[in-house]
Formats: structure tokens, C-alpha cells, sequence
């Protein structure tokens, strides 16, 4: 089945793909699971998705895909102004995301001027959940930037886990988190996830996914956390998230 995404339409038009070999794009480019899982390995690390998740790729980011047997994968390239927040950023489901790859799937565009509409659409979703609702950067020591990373991944792994496999002590950690961040080594942990679980909502997920996708236990977890950092009551969001949070 020939490689190709949304951006770069084939004769066949198979904008469906199979997996491939390191490389890169000059565009933004997009990783969706339709069905099935991958395993996606970008700037060097290894990325799992299961199904209808994505991940937001920079431009010129090396990365290859291997799709697990029975999964299937689509690669749209996106336009040069739809950047992700960093070189890798992994989405989870976004159920808008689901719903134009779903429609792009049915359409089958075969031309240039077809597949245009889609990649508009995309951008559209993108930009809409890409801005950080709580402002965290990553850390920029080396051995601390791939903790901070490893602890988004593994919500449930406590700090003295990770420092013990980066071989660093809990208070190394707290005190580089603290120096390059200005915040405590949990508070950034947590508005990061909250980031991750604002991005689903805006993206017209559910609470309970929501929750899901951010590594909360619970629907009430998530909405108390939103609550006490950004000061909405937990009544607000759980009668209006989208609102609450400003998506409208």
C-alpha cells in the first residue's frame, strides 16, 4: 500500500499507510492511529498510540512508524503555520481530530484541491487546543528534561521512582524543576496534565476521557484539580467545560 498523507495525494489515492523508515517533513505533520496500535519513535524517543490517538510532529522531526498488524495509520502533512508547542507533541484522542480524519477517510479526496478542505479542518482543531491554559515550560538540564518527559508519560510513577532511574536524587530534581520552571516539581507536573486534560476538552472529548487522557483517576479528580488552579468553580465546568474554560 503506497506511503502517503493528506498533503501529497497518489494516484491510488491511499492516504492510509502501513509504516515507514526514518524521515522527516518540511511541514508540520500529524500521526493518527485509525485502528489498531503503532509504536512511533521521534527525536529518539518511543512513542505508543493506540486507537484514534495522535501525535503533533514539528517540522523536520526524524521519526519513524511501525503499525502493529490489522492497525491502520494516517499521515497528514499540515500547513507550514499549524506548529505544535514543542518538537513532539503527543494529543491523545481528540475526538474533533477523530471526526475529520473519519470524514477524510469516507471522501477519499483525490486531488490536491480535495484534500485541501481536511488539512484546513485539522489546522482548525489544532490551533484550537494547541495553546497552553497553564503556562509550563520544560526544564532545559538534560537528564531532568527527559525526567519531566518520562513523568507526563507515566502519570502513576512517584518522583523518587524517577529519580532513581535517572539517577538523581528526589531534591536534585525538585531543586532543577524549581530553578528552570518556577515551579514546585509537582504543581508543574500537575498543570501540565491539566493541560493535556484542557486540550481534550476543548477538542470535544468527554470529562471521564478527559480525565483519562491526563493520568486522573477520576472525573472528580480532574475537576477539582481544574478548579483549585485556575479558580473556576467545579460547578461551572461540570455544567459547561467548554465554556468554563473559554473554548467559546
Amino acid at each position: 500500500m503506497p506511503v502517503t498523507s493528506l498533503g501529497t495525494v497518489v494516484a491510488e489515492n491511499a492516504i492510509r499507510f502501513l509504516g515507514h523508515d526514518t524521515h522527516h517533513h518540511d511541514e508540520p505533520h500529524l500521526v493518527y492511529v485509525v485502528t489498531g496500535s503503532a509504536c512511533l519513535l521521534a527525536d529518539g524517543e518511543e512513542w505508543r498510540l493506540g486507537r484514534q490517538e495522535a501525535l503533533w510532529l514539528a517540522p523536520r522531526v526524524p521519526h519513524a512508524l511501525r503499525i502493529e498488524p490489522g492497525g491502520m495509520a494516517l499521515g497528514p502533512t499540515l500547513t507550514p503555520d499549524d506548529l505544535p508547542r514543542r518538537r513532539v507533541q503527543p494529543l491523545g484522542v481528540v475526538p474533533a481530530i477523530t471526526e475529520v480524519m473519519t470524514t477524510a477517510l469516507g471522501a477519499a479526496p483525490g486531488t490536491t484541491a480535495e484534500v485541501e478542505p481536511f488539512r484546513r479542518a485539522l489546522g482548525r482543531v489544532l490551533r484550537g487546543i494547541s495553546r497552553q491554559y497553564f503556562p509550563v515550560v520544560l526544564p532545559t538540564h538534560p537528564v531532568v528534561r527527559a525526567l519531566a518527559r518520562e513523568a507526563l508519560r507515566t502519570p502513576s510513577a512517584t518522583l523518587e521512582d524517577l529519580a532513581a532511574r535517572h539517577r538523581m536524587s528526589p531534591r536534585q530534581v525538585q531543586r532543577v524543576v524549581l530553578d528552570e520552571t518556577g515551579l514546585p516539581f509537582t504543581r508543574w507536573r500537575n498543570r501540565a496534565r491539566m493541560n493535556a486534560a484542557v486540550e481534550h476538552i476543548l477538542g470535544g472529548g468527554e470529562l471521564t476521557a478527559a480525565a483519562r487522557a491526563a493520568g486522573y483517576a477520576t472525573r472528580t479528580g480532574l475537576l477539582r484539580a481544574l478548579s483549585r488552579e485556575s479558580g473556576i468553580p467545579v460547578g461551572a465546568l461540570t455544567a459547561d467545560a467548554v465554556g468554563a474554560l473559554g473554548g467559546r
